[in-house]
């Protein structure tokens, strides 16, 4: 049937958020889902598997979740590993560090990758490359290797930037950040499915004949078969931007190539960049070291059997499911009404209480006190995320990739620290370190009142009332006179046109529109 906008339904979508459609060009008929100028769709349609937008949002989340359970599957058989292994605290606590450490670099290079060859390739070949490291825990022998095997492997949780990247240049900026949110969340959702699975799979070679410490070396054979298969999907279906892969239409003249200096310096120039870099590690990078240490934490602290432990380990994970596209959700709804500062009000709020049901989790003394906060932690921390991805895709159109890619640095950065000074030795006990890392996220939550937009404002600020803080100038200020008189920014231009939904319903509304049609090639 067609809609407003001469594109098809597909006959399976029963799932759908969409804003209020506008006109858009005769080009959006080959889409099966309605369309903005820029060609990314304006609907969500969970259901769907349809070329471009569809199959790509599945394979990107998809992907991150198989690189979450790979990372994260030696977590809740530590107790069976460390005995084999011989591992002493320190050990476990440095793999650990090890296990979030290993992509603060992967994603720094993912971004760049993302922003000059496209999101399919730095996804496929990351799933690739890392199957072999998989396959080699099965291998291990010391304790040394572990911690190296488990660092490598954590270069696969770039595959995050990829995933974030590749939805955020496929669906419209207003439902960004729900879509980013559920794209993640569903990823971020392998830290808890691995605390099911290599239980599972730990008992079921077990009770065929093997010997514990035989057990868990064949269970690291499915994620590593997860990889290669995943990889290969990716490189076979996928495809990077709305209207074809990267290389073909730069080939074609459609999209004009960058060069890597420029779209690296707006990157680290905006500061922005830096403070979603200290906001994410105190979001998504305590998630990645509770991961490390949840199952053992109840497994000690309350004489839980280790299939126990691992199913309450789960949960925490398994709440991605729900609470990041929730906190994409809310901060959506809160730039319908508020704009972007509504989008900064919502971040803050979501992280700042999960923290504190951290610190909550680390006081509790029974086991369902310690459930209770522990899963509130994991909705609020976790739409935390969502919503900062809610905003992230509006730092930089010409950048995204790169600052992408910084910002979930950021998380595996923090991650890293906190594990190492809270979970790596005997100074603080597991309790305690929870208490602390919760104290540190709500302290570190605090600078999102610092991020501003001159053309939206910011948390406790309106934005400037001087006439040429608007978002063409925003977005065109990434390029130079002579750039913008090749057209280069014209990508650009059509981004900030379709952004203007950040104002919320303010009642001012610029009187320069950004011209529907551009005749020079895009930038991605």
């Amino acid at each position: 049937m067609a809609d407003t906008n001469g594109s098809r339904e597909p006959p399976l979508a029963t799932f759908c958020i969409s804003p209020p459609e506008d006109p858009s060009s005769a080009a959006a008929n080959k889409f099966s889902l309605p369309v903005d100028s820029e060609h990314k769709a304006k609907t969500l349609k969970i259901l769907s598997f349809e070329q471009p937008h569809m199959r790509s949002f599945h394979l990107a989340w998809f992907s991150f979740f198989t690189c979450f359970v790979s990372t994260f599957a030696a977590a809740p058989l530590v107790p069976i590993i460390r005995d084999n292994l011989n591992l002493t605290r320190s050990d476990i606590g440095n793999a650990g560090v090890a296990s979030v450490s290993g992509s603060i670099f992967s994603r720094l290079m993912m971004g760049a990758i993302c922003d000059l060859i496209g999101p399919r390739y730095g996804c496929a070949f990351l799933n690739l490359l890392t199957a072999p490291v998989v396959f080699s825990v099965a291998f291990l022998s010391s304790a040394q290797g572990y911690i190296i095997a488990r660092f490598m492997i954590g270069f696969s949780l770039a595959t995050f930037v990829s995933c974030q990247y590749w939805t955020s240049i496929m669906f419209s900026s207003s439902i960004i950040g729900t879509v980013n949110g559920v794209a993640g969340g569903w990823g971020d959702m392998g830290g808890g499915v691995t605390q099911l699975l290599m239980p599972f799979l730990f008992h079921v070679i077990k009770v065929s004949g093997a010997t514990p410490f035989t057990a868990w070396r064949i269970a690291f054979m499915i994620p590593g078969w997860l990889h290669i298969i995943v990889g290969v999907m990716v490189l076979v279906l996928g495809q990077d931007m709305p209207d074809g892969n990267l290389s073909t239409l730069q080939k074609r003249g459609d999209v004009a190539k960058d060069k890597f200096s420029k779209v690296l310096k707006h990157a680290v120039r905006n500061y922005r960049t830096w403070v979603f870099f200290l906001i994410y590690g105190f979001s998504n990078g305590i998630q990645l070291c509770i991961n490390n240490v949840i199952a053992e934490y109840f497994y000690d602290r309350f004489s839980l059997k280790l299939h126990t432990a691992g199913i309450v380990a789960a949960t925490f994970g398994m709440t991605n499911f729900v609470a990041r596209p929730i906190g994409g959700f809310l901060s959506d709804k809160a730039s319908q009404r508020f704009g972007m500062r509504g989008r900064l009000w919502t971040l803050w709020i979501t992280q700042t209480l999960g923290g504190l049901f951290c610190i909550w989790l680390g006081r509790a003394n029974s086991i369902v006190m310690a459930i209770a906060s522990m899963i509130l932690f994991s909705v609020h921390a976790q739409a935390a995320c969502g919503a900062a991805y809610g905003i992230i895709p509006f730092v930089s159109r010409r950048s995204l990739g790169i600052i992408s890619g910084l910002t979930g640095a950021g998380g595996n950065f923090g991650g890293g620290l906190t594990q190492l000074i809270f979970f790596s030795t005997t100074t603080f006990s597991t309790a305690n370190g929870l208490t602390f890392m919760g104290v540190m996220a709500v302290a570190c939550t605090i600078p999102v009142a610092l991020i501003h937009f001159p053309q939206w404002g910011s948390m406790f600020l309106p934005p400037s009332t001087h006439g040429k803080n608007t978002e063409d100038s925003y977005y065109s200020s990434e390029w130079n006179e002579e750039e913008r008189e090749k057209g280069l920014h014209n990508g650009s231009l059509k981004f900030a046109d379709n952004s203007r939904s950040e104002r919320g319903r303010r009642p001012e509304i610029a009187a320069d529109v950004t011209p529907s049609g551009h005749n020079s090639p895009l930038h991605v």
